[in-house]
């Protein structure tokens, strides 16, 4: 690794963090139901300094954070509308959907987070094979989405007002659930896909120590 190469990856990182920072911050900035937002976003900031105090001892690459943080900003920004009222009328328009699908797309974009369990298993030398650990990402997605949607349940039917309405955000599709855990597993294919493509680039050492922060610049 040259040092130059060395230096655009530290950039990047920072970049990336300050980019996430300044959507944070304008996500925060009068949403449209603040209850909805507080509700929303505890999983952006669990998740981020999740990945901020881990990368102390394992550091993903940066196609994985790039990928995470999509969907952070995503989130974010589905926070400050909510979902169903984030501005995506011009996706609507165009296929002619009676319904905001912005969530869905969300839910796919979850999904590519497989690519971060598969690389993880794979690089802690967990699993031995690129197939296998593309696998567990798979499954991994596949009962988290689950699990959310079973928290969106529980939490709707506790609050059993607009505000675990907004958070369930069915918007009177009685196959919400289904339909996103759907999305999420198709997104899911897509992340093991690119992580099976990529594999040698983002893991071209396997982290077999813990002594130092393992990380790839790819």
């Amino acid at each position: 690794m040259t040092s130059s190469t060395s230096a655009f990856s530290r950039n990047w990182r920072y970049g990336n963090i300050l980019l996430l920072v300044a959507v944070y911050a304008w996500s925060a900035v009068n949403p449209a139901d603040r209850a909805v937002w507080w509700v929303e976003m505890a999983s952006v900031i669990a998740i981020s300094a999740l990945l901020l105090v881990s990368s102390r001892w394992f550091r993903f690459s940066n196609t994985s954070y790039a990928i995470v943080s999509l969907w952070l900003i995503m989130h974010s920004i589905g926070a400050h509308y909510t979902f169903e009222k984030v501005p995506f009328d011009w996706v609507s328009n165009a296929f002619g959907f009676e319904r905001n699908h912005y969530d869905r797309v969300a839910h796919f974009v979850i999904g590519i987070n497989a690519f971060l369990f598969a690389e993880f298993a794979y690089r802690k030398d967990w699993l031995r094979t690129p197939l296998l650990a593309a696998t567990v990402g798979l499954a991994a997605i596949m009962a988290m989405a689950a699990a959310w949607e079973i928290i969106e349940w529980l939490y709707a039917a506790m609050d059993g007002g607009e505000v675990g309405a907004a958070f369930l955000g069915s918007q009177g599709d009685v196959w919400d659930a289904q339909k996103d855990m759907l999305a999420d597993t198709l997104g899911a294919i897509l992340g093991t896909g690119l992580f099976l493509a990529l594999h040698r680039v983002v893991s071209p050492t396997k982290d077999t120590t813990s002594a130092a922060p393992a990380s790839s610049e790819a």
